[in-house]
């Protein structure tokens, strides 16, 4: 809401809470995950992780998030941590 903004640097508006709009065969039709707070600053519910979001993605396009690495200083490294997965909740 530009009337909270103050003057800090930058904007404010939905500093921690993200909002995506699906679409595709593979997922829910009209469907609303996880609904933010009335200014949409926080999450009201419990939050979900860019990690989920991206295993999620990955799965829409049929890849294994677990199995998707990229060899960087000799180590293989996962877009998902460890202990994140896919939002079945919103598939279809």
């Amino acid at each position: 809401m530009p009337g909270l903004q103050g003057r800090g640097n930058g904007r404010e508006d939905n500093h921690e809470s993200f909002k995506s709009f699906l679409t595709g065969s593979s997922v829910r039709e009209g469907y609303s995950f996880r609904l933010s707070a009335v200014f949409g600053f926080k999450s009201a519910v419990e939050a979900i992780t860019v990690y989920d979001f991206n295993a999620s993605m990955l799965h829409l396009i049929s890849l294994y998030h677990e199995r998707l690495t990229l060899n960087h200083n000799g180590l293989d490294r996962r877009l998902t941590s460890a202990h994140e997965g896919v939002i079945k909740q919103v598939m279809a």
